[in-house]
């Protein structure tokens, strides 16, 4: 069985993970790999024919997002948002319209899709990164901590795990990890791991012609959300948006004709003039959701100070969306926490210089 040893080892190539690498290759470290269990990086980052289908938007307040962007010299764009949004509120009242206001600072996209921030970021770990590498036991000996994969046995004086702690949770860790870490791990909700997206595009963007801002809030019917999703060149014009999780259960044919009858009668004939229909569920995707998958009404709580700690004698840590003490749940948590954890991985090494 093949053996190879790193200095740090990240389980997971999403946003956080990734950003992780950069972290270490610009502090000097390179004695790294990052190991991912899907068969391409960027985790719930997911750009399919120029629409995000995954996470998508940041606000003026994520800060740390934004200067990452800019220090990788890639650009933003606000949220079209021009022209009549429809509210549906009420299966026995018309549909009510209303424009946002303009004065207002708008949602913004990252222009190419959210993973061109990942596919800038994996520039930084080439050749650091082994795809379909899914591991279920990480164990700490005398002289390292030891991963099995397919690709055969990795070790590591540091390991940082940058995925899902919910997923993480269901883990063998030898020695077990602290009974009150386990527990909050397993009951944190994973972002987006409920969320039906939807992605429409079109020859031209008719809601735009009519008037329209391609908003549809759903309080009541198939769609739940949905928005103008044109890129930032406006060459490619599209709806993107999720689905109402009742929908979940049906087939993919009567799911879509009901999407689209709604979003006829909200927005026109022409939305049954699509070029192409793309969904995503990622209740089915086996590294983002588990089987016993919670629906959320309310903002789930993240960031709880627990996964700030450091485990296994400062050898163990844990990173992502889900752990970030500051904009949980976010891109910007995200990249935060990446940041922050290889911060604490650069101490620790320092005041432990000597492998395990």
């Amino acid at each position: 069985m093949k053996h190879r040893k790193y200095k740090y080892l990240i389980i997971g190539a999403g946003l956080s993970g990734l950003t992780a690498g950069y972290q270490l290759s610009k502090s000097g470290e390179e004695d790294y790999l990052i190991l991912e269990a899907r068969d391409r990086i960027g985790g719930r980052i997911l750009t399919d024919n120029q629409i995000d289908m995954g996470a998508t938007w940041f606000q003026g307040h994520h800060t740390v997002l934004a200067s990452l962007l800019l220090e990788l010299g890639i650009s933003s764009f606000g949220q079209y948002r021009k022209g009549q949004s429809v509210l549906v509120y009420s299966t026995m009242a018309p549909a009510h319209h209303f424009e946002s206001d303009q004065s207002s600072e708008p949602a913004k996209r990252i222009s190419g899709g959210s993973a061109a921030l990942i596919n800038r970021l994996v520039r930084y770990s080439n050749g650091k990164v082994l795809l379909n590498a899914p591991v279920d036991q990480i164990t700490k000996n005398e002289n390292a901590i030891e991963i099995k994969t397919s690709d055969g046995l990795i070790s590591a004086d540091y390991v940082m795990i940058a995925f899902p702690p919910r997923l993480a949770s269901l883990m063998v860790f030898d020695p077990p990890l602290p009974s009150a870490l386990t527990q909050v791990m397993s009951s944190t909700h994973t972002w987006m791991s409920n969320a039906i997206k939807i992605g429409l595009t079109f020859e031209h963007p008719f809601w735009r012609e009519n008037g329209l801002s391609g908003m549809v809030i759903g309080q009541t019917g198939p769609v739940v959300e949905l928005y103008d999703h044109t890129d930032h060149e406006e060459q490619t014009f599209s709806l993107m948006g999720f689905i109402n999780e009742a929908l979940r259960k049906e087939s993919f044919s009567n799911r879509q004709e009901r999407i689209l009858n709604f979003l006829a009668a909200q927005l026109g004939p022409e939305v049954r003039s699509y070029t192409s229909y793309q969904e995503k569920d990622w209740s089915q995707d086996p590294h983002t959701a588990d089987a016993n998958l919670d629906s959320i009404y309310m903002s789930p709580q993240y960031g709880n100070p627990i996964f700030d700690e450091a485990y296994w004698g400062s050898r163990l840590f844990l990173s992502g969306a889900e752990t970030a003490l500051v904009h949980g749940g976010y891109m910007d948590g995200a990249v935060r926490s990446g940041i922050q954890t290889v911060e604490r991985m650069l101490k620790a090494s320092t005041a432990n210089p000597q492998s395990i």
